[in-house]
């Protein structure tokens, strides 16, 4: 599947940050991680810390799946507020869930120190009411996460045009949240753990799955064979090439990068990550180069074609939204981009193993959360091989 279409801003800022062979030998690995994106990079890092010997294939080049298509916001909250989940899973294993989110970006941070990774900026984060109707929404989530143990406030209209520039009902303001550069944070992450064993092959398509009673063997569409104990699935939305059961619903995002903005420009308060209540909802972020990343206008997907043809359309609605925001800041598009990614009826990401599918385990991070919950995957499935219990593992199984 076509996942990403356009000029995604990471992709044409950085370009390749390394190249990868194609796998043209038939080999034997502990692990093959299937999908070199974000969770397949952070489930590699992981095994190899833990001595467990594997390979990553992707059927592209590396990064340019869903990956480089990232905003790569970083944040403890779910599409799903801890409210809404609470009500639908109850309110300790929701709060749970929000508080290893919470965890996954810490860990994201002392990650980024020990790679050397200097794309990693703490910001707060503020959600705030697109409309008024949604005020008793907010008031009753600053309940749940200050109950919870969150560091929040719950701001008024004035304190949002005094403290942001921009006129909204009300807003909870995290000081938990953080930007990153999810692309490269994959090519760091393997650039890393090549040098401590991992093998990774891109342009390297699985055709087909052999399970046997002591393992499995992955056939490439070149006619090479790889022959291991276990699978990581880390496809992502293209999982269902893999499994019957639908668990995922598809959709199309899409996101804009303005031109750079002059350096007296400040649109607002410590360039904290924004987003709102609407559904879907609008959200943005400042880059490292000064430019202003905005993201919404989602739409179910239907095909690569249709949801491609509507870049232009959700560009100038994007550039539109944020300026009834900030009428006075000039919103220039320069870069305009489509991906489609997945949601689930909680919300929640799917982590461990499928019966249908032997010694394989899946890291999935669906939804607005991706980099977080693929920490979350690749720490399960490490604990999961290593034979540690966690009881956490029942709230991402493909039985929940």
């Amino acid at each position: 599947m076509n996942l990403t279409t356009g000029y995604p801003y990471s992709l044409i800022s950085n370009g390749l940050p390394a190249t990868y062979p194609k796998l043209e030998k038939s080999i034997k690995s502990d692990v093959v991680i299937i999908g070199g994106g974000i969770s397949g990079a952070l489930t590699a890092y992981y095994l190899i810390r833990a001595g467990i010997s594997c390979i990553v294939v992707d059927a592209r080049t590396i990064g340019l799946g869903s990956t480089c298509a990232s905003t790569s916001l970083l944040q403890y909250e779910l599409d799903k507020s801890l409210s809404a989940l609470s009500d639908q899973i109850g309110e300790r294993d929701a709060t749970r869930v929000y508080k290893l989110c919470s965890r996954s970006i810490d860990t994201l941070e002392n990650i980024s120190v020990k790679l050397k990774f200097n794309h990693f900026e703490r910001k707060e984060s503020l959600f705030f009411a697109a409309d008024e109707k949604h005020l008793k929404l907010l008031e009753s989530e600053y309940a749940y996460r200050k109950k919870a143990g969150f560091e929040v406030t719950l701001l008024s209209e004035k304190d949002i045009e005094k403290q942001f520039g921009f006129k909204a009902p009300s807003a909870i303001l995290s000081a938990q949240g953080a930007v990153t550069d999810g692309y490269l944070l994959t090519h760091a992450l393997l650039q890393y753990s090549q040098k401590k064993g991992l093998q990774v092959f891109d342009r390297t398509r699985i055709s087909k799955i052999i399970y046997r009673r002591n393992g499995v063997v992955l056939k490439t569409e070149s006619g090479f064979t790889i022959s291991a104990g276990k699978i990581v699935n880390a496809t992502g939305y293209e999982v269902t090439e893999f499994i019957d059961q639908k668990i995922v619903k598809l959709a199309s995002t899409y996101a804009i990068a303005s031109e750079h903005l002059s350096g007296t420009t400040i649109p607002w308060k410590k360039e904290a990550v924004l987003w709102n209540t609407a559904d879907p909802y609008l959200y943005m972020r400042m880059t490292r180069d000064h430019r202003i990343v905005l993201g919404g206008r989602d739409e179910n997907f239907s095909s690569p074609a249709r949801r491609d043809k509507l870049i232009g359309r959700k560009t100038t609605l994007l550039k539109r939204d944020f300026e009834k925001l900030f009428p006075d800041i000039e919103f220039v598009p320069e870069f305009s981009w489509t991906g489609t990614f997945g949601t689930t009826a909680d919300s929640l990401p799917f982590i461990g193993v499928y019966p249908q599918t032997p010694h394989t385990y899946y890291a999935l991070g669906f939804g607005g959360n991706g980099i977080t919950f693929s920490v979350i995957a690749a720490e399960m499935i490490r604990d999961m091989m290593l034979g540690r219990k966690d009881n956490m593992q029942t709230l991402f199984s493909f039985s929940r």
